[in-house]
């Protein structure tokens, strides 16, 4: 029904903000993904809604991407998953981030997500899967392969995701495992 909110930005109190449209003021439920992208208050601003109605409220759901509002979709359509807990998933991981988790099966990346247990990960996974990420399917090449063992040995070592992905980046893209770590431990020694 609302596919679109453009106004003014009233108010931002995370996860919700308020819109003014002309005189309106809609209060919009948005990912934090999305909530780290909104201008400044007072700004104008323009979201891709969802809008759901219950027996006891009608609560509207912003987006700042397409991709965002239909993996948002493609969510709710799971059995007990609501809208609170995809805004959950969605603000614990962007877009591109739950398609891999869901091509690649691992589990591990939804349970990290605050309020999905082990039971609705797998869920997700089997729910999700061909429907989202279907685009990111494609066979991984060896080098990418060996790069997520490299930023994984070094995640175990005790370095940060930013690190590690840091870390990886500047490797050349054809080395081994072994020699990727040394070589990625010698540059975050500096």
């Amino acid at each position: 029904m609302i596919g679109q909110l453009s106004g003014t930005l009233a108010q931002k109190n995370p996860p919700e903000i308020l819109v003014d449209c002309h005189g309106v003021g809609y209060e919009v439920s948005v990912p934090m993904s999305t909530f780290y992208h909104l201008p400044a208050v007072g700004q104008p601003v323009v979201l891709l809604t969802h809008f759901v109605v219950r027996e006891d409220a009608q609560l509207l759901y912003g987006f700042g991407t397409a991709a965002e509002r239909e993996a948002f979709r493609q969510l709710i359509k799971i059995s007990g998953v609501g809208p609170r807990t995809a805004l959950a998933v969605l603000s614990g991981l962007s877009v591109a981030e739950l398609a891999q988790a869901i091509t690649a099966q691992e589990a591990g990346r939804l349970v990290k997500v605050p309020g999905i247990g082990k039971k609705t990960a797998e869920r997700l996974l089997l729910e999700l899967k061909g429907k989202l990420g279907a685009e990111l399917s494609s066979p991984r090449s060896a080098s990418s392969d060996a790069q997520a063992d490299i930023e994984q040995a070094l995640r175990a070592l005790g370095y940060n995701d930013k690190e590690a992905a840091a870390a990886v980046q500047a490797l050349p893209p054809d080395v081994g495992v072994s020699e990727g770590i040394k070589l990625a431990l010698k540059a975050l020694a500096r």
